[in-house]
C-alpha cells in the first residue's frame, strides 16, 4: 500500500509525474524490483500566493501625489509592478470573490478585487503613511483563502517648479506693434503653467500660460516695465515660484553688439576639467551698456550637454571623452553658437560661431589577456600558429597596439610574434626531451593613442607555451616479408633487385635503412631504400634470406623494424639481359567469426505441469467422443 506522506504539497505545474522504484522479494526467491508512476493532476483548490499569503503580507509603495482612485493592487494575478503598473499577487480567474476584513483604511476595494486609491488622495502634509489591508479571496466552490497587503506611501518624487533665471533684463525696440513676442521664459517642474502677477494695469503684455511667450497688447514706445510671474503647478498650485523682468523699450539707433573674437576655433586635450573656460567673450554694444548684453549658446544636444555659458565665459560642462563612439561618430568635433543680444532683443544679435576639436590623450596602459596558456605538438612544422595574444586597450582607437618578443626569436625562444596581429608561430626545431615549456615575453604597446607619438605606454605580459610530446611509432614496412627471384647478371654488375615501400609517422622523418643478416659474403648492398645484388661467376643457384633493419626518428627515440627479404639467385648463363621476378608474400587474413543468438524460452515447472494434464484431458475427451460416435 502506497500513501502520500502528510506533510506533502503536490503542484502538478511544478512536478507531474513521479516514479517510484519498489522492490519485494520472498524467502527462497529472487528480489523483484518494478515502477510505478503516479501521475499528478491539476485540481480546484484555491491557494494564495506568497507574499500575499505570508504573515507579512505583500508591500506596496506609491507616491503621495498618485490620483485619486488609482489602481495599486490587485490580488488575483502575480505580476511584477513597475511604472504605471498595477501590483497583483494571485492567480488570474474570473469568478473569485473578495472581502475586506479590517475597514479602518481610506483605501477602497472593488468587486473585482482592486484597491484603489482614497477617493480624495492621499494626504500631502504627512510625510509617510502605512495602510494595511486583510483580503479574503473566495471562488465559486466555496474554497477560499486570505493574505494582506501593505501600502506604504512615500513623499512626492516630483521636481518643484523653479526658474533657471529669477532675473531678466530684457530690451526691445521702439515702435514693436501689438501681439509680437517680447521675450519667453521658462520654468523647470512639471504641468508648468505661468501667469502675470504684476503690474495689473496698465496690462501692456499678456503671457502665455503654457509656453511662456510675453508679448505686447499694444505698440510699445519708450518705457521701462518690471513684470512679476509666476510659475506654477497645474495640478499642485502650491507648488509656485517666481521671476522678475525688466522690459526696457529704447530707440531704434541701437546696433548689434561687436564680439571679439568673432569666430573662436579651439583644441582641448580631452582631460579638461569640467569649470575651465575656453574663452571669454568681450563684447560691446553702441550705448555701452555691457551689463544688458545676454549670452546664449545655440546648438546640436551633443555639444550643448558638453558646454555652458556663464556670463560672457564659454565653460567645459562635462568631461570631453575622445575615447567614446559618441565623440567618434561627431568627427570628435563639437559645433555651437553663442548668441549675444542686447536685453534680449532679438533684432540686435550677434552670433559668435564656435568649433572645438578634443584631442587624444594617452590615458590607459595596455591590458595583459588572462591565462595566455597554449599548448603545440612538438611535430608542429616552421611557421605554424600557437596561438594570439589578444590585448586590449581602452584608448580610442580601441586595442591599437604593437606586439613584440622580448629577447627576440632564437634557438632558446623557437618562436616569433606578429607585430600586429599578435600571433605567435613556430620559427624553430621543437623537441618535448630538452625542454616541456617556454616562458615567453611578450610586450604591447600602444600606438596613435596621443597627439604627440612619443607618449606611449606598454607592459610585458607573460605567456607560456608547452609542448605536446607526440610519440614516435615504429616504421611500417609494406609488405614485411618478400620473396624474391633473379637472375644474376654479368660478374661485376650491380643489379637492382627491390624498393622497400616504407614511412614513418611523421612526413618529415628521414629513414635510414641497414642489412643486419644474411649478408656475410657481401652479395648485397643497401643504397637508401633499394637493395642492389652484386654479381659474381657463382655458377650454382643459390637462396639468401636477409634482414634490412629501417630506422625512423631521432636523436633517444629513433624506432626501427625488421623487413625479412628471401632472394633466389639463379647464376649467369647466357648474356641475356637480366631478369628480375619478384614475388611477394600474402599476409593470411585473420578469420571471421559470425555469432548467432537465438532466444529460448525456458517456462516454468508448473507450468509445464499444467500443459501436460490439459493435454491429457484433451486427449481423453476425443477418445470418449470418438467412441460414442462409432458405438452409433
Amino acid at each position: 500500500q502506497v500513501t502520500l506522506h502528510a506533510g506533502a504539497e503536490l503542484d502538478a505545474h511544478q512536478v507531474n509525474q513521479y516514479t517510484l522504484i519498489l522492490r519485494a522479494a520472498c524467502p527462497g526467491e529472487d528480489e523483484v524490483e518494478e515502477r510505478l508512476f503516479v501521475r499528478i493532476t491539476a485540481g480546484q483548490v484555491l491557494r494564495c500566493d506568497s507574499p500575499f499569503a505570508s504573515a507579512e503580507g505583500d508591500v506596496v509603495q506609491v507616491l503621495v501625489d498618485v490620483a485619486p482612485r488609482t489602481p495599486l493592487y490587485a490580488p488575483w494575478r502575480q505580476q511584477k509592478p513597475g511604472c504605471g503598473e498595477v501590483r497583483q499577487g494571485f492567480p488570474s480567474s474570473f469568478s473569485l470573490q473578495f472581502r475586506l476584513r479590517n475597514h479602518n483604511t481610506p483605501l477602497t476595494l472593488t468587486r473585482r478585487g482592486l484597491v484603489l486609491a482614497p477617493d480624495n488622495g492621499f494626504d500631502p502634509s504627512k510625510d509617510t503613511q502605512t495602510f494595511r489591508l486583510e483580503i479574503e479571496v473566495m471562488d465559486h466552490h466555496g474554497h477560499n483563502c486570505s493574505g494582506a497587503v501593505r501600502v506604504e506611501v512615500l513623499p512626492s518624487g516630483r521636481p518643484c517648479v523653479t526658474f533657471p533665471e529669477p532675473h531678466r533684463a530684457v530690451m526691445v525696440t521702439q515702435g514693436i506693434g501689438p501681439w509680437e513676442v517680447v521675450t519667453q521664459v521658462h520654468a523647470r517642474g512639471e504641468n508648468v503653467r505661468y501667469a502675470i502677477l504684476a503690474p495689473v494695469a496698465p496690462a501692456l503684455f499678456t503671457i502665455d500660460e503654457v509656453t511662456g511667450e510675453i508679448r505686447s497688447t499694444r505698440r510699445l514706445e519708450l518705457l521701462r516695465a518690471h513684470l512679476l510671474i509666476r510659475a506654477y503647478n497645474a495640478l499642485h498650485p502650491d507648488d509656485h515660484a517666481t521671476a522678475t523682468i525688466n522690459v526696457t523699450v529704447q530707440g531704434t539707433d541701437h546696433q548689434a553688439p561687436r564680439c571679439v573674437p568673432a569666430i573662436f576655433v579651439s583644441q582641448v586635450p580631452e582631460t579638461v576639467s569640467p569649470g575651465n573656460t575656453l574663452v571669454t567673450l568681450r563684447c560691446t554694444d553702441s550705448t555701452n551698456t555691457d551689463g544688458c548684453l545676454h549670452y546664449a549658446l545655440e546648438g546640436p544636444p551633443s555639444s550643448l550637454s558638453r558646454f555652458c555659458m556663464e556670463g560672457p565665459q564659454l565653460k567645459v560642462n562635462t568631461t570631453l571623452d575622445y575615447d567614446s563612439e559618441a565623440v567618434a561618430a561627431l568627427g570628435f568635433q563639437f559645433t555651437a553658437t553663442i548668441v549675444v543680444t542686447v536685453g534680449g532683443q532679438t533684432l540686435q544679435t550677434t552670433r559668435v560661431p564656435v568649433l572645438v576639436t578634443v584631442t587624444p590623450v594617452n590615458e590607459f596602459r595596455p591590458v595583459c589577456p588572462n591565462g595566455a596558456t597554449f599548448t603545440v605538438p612538438e611535430t608542429a612544422a616552421f611557421g605554424s600558429i600557437v596561438g594570439r595574444v589578444a590585448g586590449t586597450d581602452r584608448d580610442y582607437p580601441p586595442d591599437s597596439l604593437e606586439y613584440s618578443l622580448e629577447g627576440g626569436s632564437g634557438p632558446a625562444q623557437p618562436f616569433s610574434v606578429d607585430r600586429h596581429t599578435g600571433e605567435i608561430r613556430v620559427v624553430g626545431h621543437l623537441d618535448s626531451q630538452q625542454q616541456k615549456s617556454y616562458r615567453l615575453a611578450v610586450r604591447l604597446t600602444d600606438t596613435h593613442n596621443d597627439l604627440d607619438l612619443r607618449k606611449r605606454q606598454s607592459r610585458l605580459c607573460d605567456v607560456s607555451v608547452r609542448l605536446q610530446a607526440v610519440p614516435d611509432q615504429v616504421p611500417v614496412c609494406i609488405p614485411e616479408v618478400q620473396e624474391l627471384r633473379i637472375t644474376a647478371g654479368s660478374p661485376g654488375s650491380h643489379q637492382p633487385i627491390t624498393r622497400l615501400a616504407c614511412h614513418s609517422s611523421s612526413d618529415s622523418a628521414v629513414l635510414t635503412y641497414t642489412i643486419v643478416g644474411g649478408n656475410e659474403d657481401g652479395h648485397f648492398r643497401q643504397e637508401g631504400n633499394t637493395l642492389v645484388y652484386l654479381a659474381n661467376d657463382r655458377t650454382e643457384p643459390h637462396t639468401f634470406v636477409l634482414l634490412v633493419e629501417v630506422w625512423g626518428g631521432s636523436g633517444a627515440r629513433r624506432r626501427s623494424t625488421v623487413v625479412a627479404l628471401v632472394v633466389h639467385v639463379a647464376p649467369w648463363s647466357t648474356p641475356v639481359p637480366p631478369s628480375t621476378t619478384t614475388q611477394r608474400t600474402t599476409l593470411k587474413k585473420e578469420p571471421l567469426v559470425v555469432t548467432r543468438t537465438e532466444a529460448v524460452w525456458h517456462p516454468p515447472a508448473w507450468f509445464v505441469a499444467v500443459l501436460t494434464i490439459s493435454g491429457a484431458l484433451l486427449l481423453a475427451t476425443l477418445g470418449c467422443m470418438a467412441r460414442n460416435l462409432l458405438c452409433r
